[in-house]
C-alpha cells in the first residue's frame, strides 16, 4: 500500500522541467515518423488564461501526446493572435503602450499554460504582432495583389464624428460611437478588400469533402456563402427611367406592393436632389447600421417619392421608396417588396399601409384565407397569381424567369450572399497595409527588400482618430516606383487576416519568406483543429479563401487548410447576485466571494443570503469566471485537466462546480496509491483482469482517436475499479504499468511521477503505447437480450456461438421471462445468435 499522496505542487514543476530539457515536445521535420499537426485555435493576449481556454488545450494535448505514444512525429505548436482593438483600450484607458501591454500579457498567459503542463513545440511560438510575422503577411498581401486578389475601391463605414475613426458595427450602440457617445454617421472610404467572391464556387463546392467537419459548421459557412438562382428583372418608372431588382423568389412577383431602393441608390440620390424630404431623410438613415443584420433588427422606415414602377406582368403601378432596410451593397441595391411572404417587408408595409396578398398557400384552398398577423414562409403552390395558380414554387419561379427572357425585362441569374472581404482598419495596432500613394503613380505597393513596414513606436493616443494618420515622420515617404513624394498608407489589416495563415507558419518559419512550400507540405493540412463554435464562419472561411488563393498562386498543394475540425463546448458556471432595492440593479459576486452548500448561498463578507443564478458561459460581466491558477495551486494541474475530460461530452458544455474538481483530486490519488502495490515479483496470472487490461487498452485508443474524451475517462475509472479489487498478480503488476501509459496523455505529471517510481526507464511522455494481444480482446461469453412483448425482460450470459436451441431453451427457464407470459400461448421465438431472444405470445 502506499502511504504517501501525490504532491502536484512539487511533481507538476518538476516534469514540466524535466520535458523541457528533454525537449520532449519539439517537431523535427525531418523525421521518417508519420507526421501528425494537432492544432487548437490560438489566443488573443487579454492577459489571463480562462477555463474555457484550458478546456480547448487539455483537448488538444491529450489527442498530441497520445498521437506521438503511437508512433507518430507530432506538430503541436502555439502562438498568440495579438493585434486588435483591445491593446489599443488599454492605451487609452491605462497610458501603456500596446505593444507592451501585449507582450506583458504574453508572458504571463504563456506562464499559466506552461504550470498545466501541455505538450507544446515552444521553439515555434509567434505573435502577430511581431515585425518577423507581419513583414511576411505583408508579403502575401502584395502577392495576392499582383495575382488581381486585392482591390482598393469606396465603400460606406461607420464614422464616429468626435473620436475621428472608424467604427465596426459591434461598437454602434443604439446609432451612437460606443465611446464617444456622438451620432455615427455613415460615409463612404477607401477601403481595401480581398476577391474572396472570385471563390464562391469552390469555397461552397469544398464542404462536400469536410466530411469530418461538424455538419451545423458546415452549414453555418453554406448559408454564408449563400448562393441562389433567381431573376433579375427591370421595372419601368414613372419619370422614364428603369430600376433594377434582383430577387430570389420570382414566383412571389404577383404579390409585389412596392419598390424600395437603398438611400445611397443613384435613383435615391437624383430624387434627394430634387426634394428636401428626401434628402432629409437619406441624413437620418446614415445614422443607422450598415449591416444586413443590423437592418433586421432596427426599425424599418421608408420615404415615399413620387415615382412609381410598373409591374411587368400586370401592369399597375406600385410606389417607390426609398427605405433605410436596402443596401447599395447587397443585390442591386433595390427590392421588390413582398410583404404576404418576408417579415421585413410585411412589417414596412403594415407601418405604410401598403397591400399584403398571399401569393403562396399549403394549397389552392388558401387564396382566400385571411392573412395572419406574420408574414407566411412561402412553402407550397400558387395562389392569387393568376397563371401560375396551382403550381408548385419551384416550376413558377422557371415559368417567370422564361416569361421575362422571352419578353426582355429580366434574365435568371445565380447570386451569391458572400461579399468582398473588407480588410481595412483605421487604427494603429494592426499590421501595416505595405502600399504608398503617389500623385505621379497612383497606388504603388512597397518594395519587398523594404518589408516589413513596421508600426512607428512613438504614437499619440491622446488625439482622437488613427494616430498613423497624423504621424507625419511615418507617413511621408517616397515612391518605391518613381522615387518621388508618397504618403504611407495609413491603414491597418483586420486582424482575421493574422489568422487566416498562421498555421502555415507555425508548421515552416524561414526568416527571407513566409514559409517554404516543402517543409509545409510535410504537415499540412492540419490533422485535427480544435476551436469554438464562435469561429465556425469568419475565421474558418477566411482561412479556407486564403489556403486557396496561395493555392492559385502555386504557393501551396492543397485548398483545404483543416481536414478535421473540432469544436468543444463552453466552460459554464452558475451565477451569484443579489438585486439592489432601489435601483433593482442586479450586483453579481464572484464565486471566491460565496460560501455555497447544498441548496442555497451566502456572500462571506456578511453572511446574507445571495441568489443562485442560471448556470451560464462563464463571463466578466457576471464575474462567474474561475481563476485557473487559483484552481492549479489548490489541486494540481492533473486534477484540473481530469475535470476538463470527464462527464460532458467535448462538444457540450461542463458546468464547472467544485465537487466536481475535487472528485477528480480524489481520483488522482486513487492512482497514485497504485503505485505502492506494483509488484514485480508477483506471481501468478488473473485471466480477467488481463482481458480487462487489454479491452481498456484497445478501448481508451479507441475513443481518443474519436475526440470522446470523456468515454475514455469512463473507461479509465473501470480499469482502476478492476485494479483495486483484484489479488496479487503478475497480471496486475502490468495491468498497473499498463494504466500508468493509458492515463499519461491526461494526467501526465501523475503519470510520469509513477513512471519514475515504479522503477521505468525514461520518461512516460516519450513512451510507446501500450501493446494488445489481440487474442484477448476475443470475448469468450456475450449477453443475450430476452424480449417479450416489445419489452427486455431478462438478460442472459452465455458462451459466444451458443445454438438457437440452447438460446430458446434458457430464455423460456427464466423466472422473469415466465412471469412475464404468465399462461399466454407461444406463438413464435425469435433468436438472433449472440444477440436477442424475443418470444411472441
Amino acid at each position: 500500500m502506499n502511504d504517501t499522496r501525490f504532491d502536484p505542487s512539487s511533481a507538476d514543476g518538476r516534469w514540466q522541467k524535466a520535458w523541457d530539457e528533454a525537449e520532449c515536445f519539439r517537431a523535427d521535420s525531418a523525421s521518417d515518423r508519420p507526421k501528425s499537426y494537432v492544432l487548437e485555435m490560438f489566443p488573443y493576449p487579454s492577459g489571463r488564461i480562462h477555463i474555457g481556454h484550458v478546456r480547448n488545450y487539455t483537448m488538444g494535448d491529450v489527442l498530441a501526446r497520445y498521437k506521438a505514444m503511437r508512433g507518430h512525429e507530432v506538430l503541436h505548436p502555439m502562438g498568440w493572435d495579438a493585434f486588435g482593438m483591445p491593446a489599443e483600450n488599454a492605451a487609452m484607458e491605462k497610458g501603456v503602450h500596446p505593444g507592451k501591454w501585449t507582450r506583458e500579457n504574453i508572458e504571463s498567459m504563456k506562464a499559466q499554460l506552461k504550470r498545466l503542463g501541455f505538450a507544446l513545440d515552444w521553439s515555434r511560438e509567434l505573435a502577430t504582432c511581431e515585425p518577423e510575422y507581419y513583414g511576411h503577411e505583408q508579403a502575401l498581401f502584395i502577392d495576392l495583389f499582383e495575382a488581381g486578389l486585392v482591390y482598393r475601391k469606396e465603400s460606406e463605414v461607420n464614422w464616429d464624428p468626435v473620436d475621428q475613426t472608424v467604427l465596426a458595427n459591434e461598437q454602434v450602440i443604439e446609432g451612437r460611437g460606443w465611446r464617444s457617445g456622438a451620432e455615427v454617421e455613415k460615409r463612404k472610404l477607401a477601403q481595401w478588400f480581398l476577391k474572396i467572391t472570385d471563390f464562391a464556387e469552390e469555397l461552397l463546392d469544398g464542404l462536400e469533402s469536410l466530411d469530418k467537419w461538424p455538419d451545423k459548421v458546415r452549414l453555418m459557412q453554406e448559408n454564408w456563402i449563400g448562393k441562389s438562382r433567381g431573376l433579375q428583372l427591370a421595372f419601368d418608372l414613372s419619370d422614364g427611367g428603369r430600376v433594377a431588382v434582383y430577387s430570389t423568389r420570382p414566383d412571389t412577383i404577383y404579390g409585389a406592393s412596392f419598390v424600395a431602393v437603398a438611400p445611397d441608390h443613384p435613383i435615391a440620390q437624383a430624387v434627394a436632389a430634387k426634394d428636401p424630404g428626401a434628402a432629409a431623410f437619406i441624413e437620418e438613415c446614415k445614422r443607422g447600421g450598415t449591416t444586413a443584420a443590423d437592418l433586421e433588427t432596427a426599425e424599418k422606415k421608408g420615404y415615399l417619392t413620387a415615382l412609381t414602377a410598373r409591374h411587368p406582368l400586370l401592369g399597375s403601378e406600385l410606389p417607390l421608396f426609398i427605405a433605410n432596410f436596402v443596401l447599395m451593397d447587397y443585390g442591386t441595391g433595390a427590392v421588390m417588396g413582398v410583404p404576404g411572404h418576408d417579415q421585413r417587408d410585411f412589417d414596412f408595409a403594415r407601418k405604410y399601409d401598403l397591400p399584403i396578398l398571399r401569393v403562396v398557400g399549403v394549397s389552392a384552398a388558401d387564396a382566400d384565407r385571411p392573412l395572419g398577423t406574420t408574414a407566411e414562409p412561402g412553402e407550397g403552390v400558387l395562389v392569387n397569381s393568376g397563371p401560375l395558380d396551382g403550381m408548385d414554387v419551384d416550376s413558377a419561379k422557371q415559368w417567370v424567369i422564361d416569361r421575362a427572357e422571352r419578353e426582355g425585362w429580366g434574365e435568371g441569374k445565380t447570386v451569391w450572399r458572400l461579399r468582398d472581404w473588407g480588410v481595412s482598419r483605421q487604427r494603429y495596432w494592426g499590421t501595416p497595409i505595405p502600399f504608398v500613394h503617389c500623385d505621379a503613380c497612383g497606388v504603388v505597393p512597397v518594395r519587398k527588400a523594404d518589408l516589413p513596414v513596421t508600426l512607428p513606436e512613438d504614437i499619440d493616443f491622446a488625439t482622437p482618430g488613427n494616430p498613423l494618420a497624423r504621424h507625419e515622420s511615418w507617413k511621408n515617404t517616397t515612391c518605391p516606383k518613381c522615387g518621388g513624394a508618397a504618403v504611407r498608407e495609413t491603414d491597418t489589416l483586420d486582424t482575421f487576416v493574422d489568422s487566416s495563415w498562421y498555421f502555415l507558419r507555425f508548421a515552416s518559419q524561414p526568416a527571407d519568406r513566409p514559409f517554404e512550400p516543402e517543409e509545409v507540405a510535410k504537415w499540412l493540412p492540419v490533422e485535427q483543429y480544435i476551436g469554438g463554435i464562435e469561429h465556425a464562419i469568419l475565421h474558418l472561411l477566411y482561412a479556407r479563401f486564403w489556403t486557396r488563393a496561395l493555392a492559385r498562386l502555386g504557393m501551396v498543394e492543397f485548398t483545404e487548410p483543416f481536414a478535421s475540425l473540432f469544436t468543444q463546448g463552453m466552460v459554464t458556471h452558475e451565477t451569484y447576485f443579489r438585486r439592489e432595492p432601489d435601483s433593482g440593479r442586479m450586483v453579481y459576486f464572484a464565486p471566491e466571494e460565496i460560501a455555497r452548500d447544498a441548496k442555497s448561498a451566502v456572500l462571506k463578507e456578511d453572511g446574507f443570503p445571495v441568489s443562485i443564478g442560471r448556470v451560464v458561459k462563464m463571463s466578466k460581466s457576471k464575474r462567474n469566471v474561475v481563476d485557473p491558477d487559483t484552481i492549479i495551486a489548490q489541486y494540481g494541474a492533473d486534477a484540473v485537466r481530469w475535470f476538463m475530460l470527464s462527464d460532458s461530452p467535448p462538444e457540450r458544455d461542463l458546468p464547472w462546480s467544485e465537487s466536481g474538481i475535487e472528485g477528480c483530486a480524489r481520483f488522482v490519488q486513487r492512482v497514485w496509491r497504485l503505485v505502492g502495490e506494483h509488484d514485480p515479483a508477483a506471481q501468478g496470472e488473473d485471466a480477467d483482469l488481463a482481458r480487462k487490461t487489454a479491452r481498456s487498452v484497445h478501448d481508451v485508443a479507441e475513443t481518443i482517436e474519436a475526440l470522446h474524451f470523456n468515454k475514455a475517462v469512463a473507461k479509465l475509472y473501470e480499469l482502476v475499479g478492476a485494479l483495486e479489487k483484484a489479488a496479487p498478480s503478475a497480471s496486475r503488476t502490468r495491468g498497473i504499468q499498463t494504466l500508468f501509459q493509458l492515463v499519461a496523455p491526461m494526467m501526465p505529471h501523475l503519470a510520469e511521477e509513477a513512471w519514475h517510481s515504479i522503477g521505468q526507464l525514461g520518461l512516460i511522455a516519450n513512451a510507446p503505447w501500450p501493446e494488445v494481444d489481440e487474442s484477448l480482446l476475443v470475448e469468450d461469453e456475450v449477453t443475450i437480450a430476452v424480449q417479450h412483448r416489445g419489452k427486455l425482460r431478462d438478460t442472459l450470459t452465455v458462451p459466444k456461438g451458443a445454438s438457437k436451441e440452447t438460446l430458446e431453451e434458457l430464455a423460456l427457464a427464466s423466472d422473469k421471462v415466465q412471469r412475464s407470459i404468465d399462461g399466454a400461448e407461444i406463438r413464435k421465438v425469435i433468436v438472433v445468435p449472440d444477440r436477442l431472444v424475443n418470444i411472441v405470445t
